[in-house]
């Protein structure tokens, strides 16, 4: 199967939407009502992404949205990843490392010197994946709707 990815437009909300919903399901009963809404969005609070950040959406040959991330630069040299979100039966066979891939490669063109991001303790395997992709963590925490929020940071 080939997978492209290429910049998101509102018409996409929809399949973003649904990403996000289905990637993160399985962790709501880990979340706070407040963190879980805060990550799954909906449609005024996608709007206000696409607003703010770069989206980009992975596709199957047949035009399947099946994974999708936003990014954006935070200051002059850090771009900051929002909303990694990967369908379940696409997991694991190498999705996110594509979207990952495009997200890091726009944020250098922009003259980013190093990404951050945040995550949270259940998303154990997220971590692990970002781990082996170069990001550390960088000793912050944060609160996120009464959660721990660990922020993870690479240097480009």
């Amino acid at each position: 199967m080939n997978i492209a990815v290429r910049s998101a437009t509102p018409l996409d909300a929809a399949a973003i939407l649904q990403c996000l919903v289905c990637a993160f399901e399985p962790y709501r009963s880990s979340y706070t009502p407040g963190a879980f809404a805060d990550t799954i969005l909906d449609s005024a609070s996608l709007a206000e992404r696409f607003a703010s950040m770069s989206l980009v959406v992975a596709r199957t040959d047949e035009g399947v949205v099946i994974g999708t991330l936003a990014y954006a630069l935070s200051s002059l040299n850090e771009g900051h990843l929002r909303g990694m979100a990967v369908l379940p039966e696409f997991q694991g066979i190498g999705v996110a490392e594509i979207l990952l891939s495009r997200a890091e490669s726009d944020l250098k063109a922009q003259g980013c010197k190093f990404i951050s991001l945040d995550t949270t303790a259940p998303l154990q395997r997220a971590m692990s994946f970002y781990e082996r992709h170069g990001f550390r963590r960088s000793g912050k925490v944060s609160d996120f709707f009464g959660m721990s929020l660990y922020e993870y940071v690479k240097q480009l």
